[in-house]
């Protein structure tokens, strides 16, 4: 799977959303709702991110 800029991960009743995906980090939302544009902006590593969504579901 290749991450993407954009897309929307369900994970325990919040859905994280990539904003940006760069070489080594990746900027997130972790919103509340699918479509709400209000979220609180996180930034970890690919890596940290890649573990945090082992769990998750890629909503289309």
């Amino acid at each position: 799977m290749k991450l993407q800029q954009g897309q929307l991960w369900k994970k325990n009743g919040e859905f994280l959303r990539i904003v940006e995906c760069e070489r080594l980090a990746v900027k997130y939302k972790a919103l509340e709702h699918p479509f709400s544009k209000e979220g609180e902006m996180h930034q970890v590593t690919k890596k940290e991110f890649c573990r945090m969504i082992k769990d998750a579901k890629l909503l289309p």
